[in-house]
This record gives structure tokens, sequence and C-alpha cells, in this order.
């Protein structure tokens, strides 16, 4: 079989809801071009969201991440009056605050790629000509996107392969891992569409004659 016809042959395979068909599917190398297109064409509708609803462009991933945050410390808070006042603990209270860690990270990372403070090398950059700057942006999202595109690939594989094997969080009985995992591809997804977004600011800043290289201010909008 060709990596054309893998490719498409994972579209009858999401849609059939069984995730040993998903993860026969996801383990073909096909699924490196399904991946790429789905990394790009997922990121320009994540970019036209963030476009059309402002709202969600300022707040979406730091909200999800701040709600993360803030569920992790409360479990982990409780954890500690269960087991000195109580004499008990949750014993899921030590492995479901990774997975949410993990939510919380990468969502985090989409929003600083937003904030462009990521080893931007802006006082370097900025020292250099216009057509200089608007290649290295341009390096810096072909790298971004090859980043999502394999975060993505081989977060989906993974994802799969948990749900295939009903894998459950250790110590609850209830909680699936891969309700985690699917978080990762949903981040990476939104983090493309911030490169695409962050890239197009730039060639439009180019075109125009207007400075391209911001200075990246941790923890503010640029």
């Amino acid at each position: 079989m060709s990596i054309l016809a893998e490719a498409v042959a994972v579209i009858p395979a999401i849609f059939s809801g069984s995730t040993w068909d998903m993860r026969q599917a996801f383990d073909a190398d096909g699924m490196w071009l399904f991946c790429f297109v789905l990394t790009f064409l997922g990121g320009l509708v994540a970019h036209i969201m963030y476009a059309k609803v402002p709202f969600l462009e300022r707040h979406l991933e730091r909200t999800t991440s701040v709600v993360m945050y803030l569920i992790i410390a409360g479990i982990i808070c409780w954890g500690v009056i269960d087991r000195f006042v109580f004499s008990s603990q949750w014993s899921g209270s030590t492995t479901v605050p990774p997975f949410l860690f993990m939510v919380m990270a990468w969502f985090a990372c989409s929003y600083n790629v937003k904030l462009r403070t990521h080893l931007s090398f802006s006082e370097f950059r900025s020292k250099m000509a216009p057509t200089g700057q608007m290649a290295t942006l341009t390096l810096d999202a072909v790298l971004w996107f090859g980043f999502c595109w394999i975060a993505i690939t081989t977060s989906l594989r993974f994802t799969a392969l948990s749900a295939d094997n009903f894998q459950l969080v250790d110590g609850v009985d209830d909680v699936m891992k891969w309700w985690f995992y699917i978080t990762v591809p949903i981040a990476f997804t939104l983090m493309s569409g911030r490169v695409i977004g962050n890239w197009l600011e730039d060639y439009n800043n180019y075109k125009a004659g207007t400075p391209i290289i911001k200075q990246a201010v941790i923890g503010g909008d640029v």
C-alpha cells in the first residue's frame, strides 16, 4: 500500500470509532502525511478562530493552563489534609496531577509561542536587515510547524494505543489515560495556529516596511 493510500485510510479508521482500527491505521507510514495535512489545516482553522473570536485568542490557552494549575493545587492540598487530618488518602492524588500538569504545560507552550518568549533572540535579530529578520522568522515558523507535526503524529499514535489497551490512570478505577493524552494534539494544533498567525504578521510587517522584530515580554502580550 502506498503512503498516500495509507494516509487516506486514516480517515475511515477515525470515523469507525474503533480504537483497534485507529491504532492499525495510525501505525502506518501514511500517518505522517495525514498529520502533515492535519497540522496545516488545523492550524489554519485555529488561526481563523483566533481572528474571528478575539476572546478565545486572548484567553483560551492561558485560562486552560490556569484552571489545570488550580485543580492540581486543589488535589495536592486536599491530599495533605486528607492524609494528616483524616488519616486517609485518595489513591489518585499522586497520579492524576502529573497528567493535569501535562495539559497545563502544552497549552501554556502554545500561548507562549504567541508571545514569542521561546528563544526569540530578538536582541541579535533586531540588528539584522529586514530580509535577514524575515528569513530567520520564517525558519522559526518552519521549525515550530515541524515540531507541531511530529508532536501531533506521535501523540495521536500513543493516544490510540492507550485507548485500545484500556489504560487507566494508576490508582483510579474510572479515569482513562487517553482522556489526557488527546489534549496533546489539540494543544499542538492550537500552537500551529499561533505559528501561522505569527508568520503572517511578520510577513505583513515586512511588506509594509514596519518593524518586524519586537521585544518579547515573558508573561505579557506583545
